[in-house]
């Protein structure tokens, strides 16, 4: 295992640790019957009916798995 030769100060660590930024996932915006709906890109929808019971998973227009 790689151990390090000599400590790293604080200042130094916390600097490092600074990049690491989580950014907001990009959404994709789609009007379905006349309601605005964002969604994530490329990954399967569920369709539900009006009581909002899950039917199937919906990807491109196409059914693709039950759910």
């Amino acid at each position: 295992m790689a151990v390090p030769k000599r400590k790293m100060s604080r200042a130094s660590t916390r600097a490092r640790r600074a990049q690491w930024k989580a950014d907001a996932p990009t959404l994709v915006k789609t009007v379905e019957n006349g309601k605005t709906v964002y969604s994530l890109p490329h990954r399967a929808r569920v369709v539900e009916d009006s009581a909002g019971t899950p039917l199937f998973l919906e990807y491109k227009g196409r059914k693709v798995a039950d759910v």
